[in-house]
């Protein structure tokens, strides 16, 4: 298992959509967010997803880390998904990202880095009996306007028996 989970934006948003940030720090203990990516989820416009966030920094198990350096290059990724590889790549340690966005989760594979999603999260969560189904969390991210492929969820539900 990953020595230290490094979350980008989107797990953030789509778990906080659904009661499910503390479901990270069940499964992780410890989740780490670079300063972009706080910067791009606490943007002071959806009280609704940014209140559970700053409630996880404030009781520590979700921490900010600052990324000093812009190498890699990573042109084709935006600036949260691009400190989010980078801070992964920085670690002596083994890491797992938490990525959603295609583009950057190919990135972050092709630089030997272990990946998972938001969809993985919730399967995990089922596993481990933190939630009852998997079906009625992946309908709830669905009616707040998150996109999951259909494949991804089916497949995670397969997995999960639900």
């Amino acid at each position: 298992m990953a020595a230290i989970v490094i979350t980008d934006a989107s797990p953030l948003i789509a778990l906080a959509r659904v009661n499910g940030l503390g479901w990270l720090q069940q499964l992780f203990t410890e989740v780490v967010v670079t300063d972009v990516v706080l910067s791009e989820v606490l943007t002071g416009h959806y009280p609704d997803t940014e209140a559970p966030i700053q409630q996880a920094l404030a009781a520590g198990w979700l921490q900010a880390a600052a990324i000093e350096t812009s190498e890699p290059a990573l042109p084709d990724l935006d600036e949260g998904e691009a400190a989010s590889i980078r801070l992964a790549l920085s670690s002596s340690e083994p890491v797992l990202l938490l990525i959603d966005e295609r583009a950057g989760r190919a990135v972050a594979q092709e630089l030997g880095l272990s990946v998972a999603g938001t969809a993985a999260v919730i399967g995990l969560a089922r596993q481990r009996g933190l939630i009852a189904s998997a079906r009625d969390v992946f309908a709830a991210l669905h009616a707040s306007d998150f996109r999951i492929a259909p494949a991804v969820i089916q497949a995670v539900l397969d997995r999960c028996g639900d």
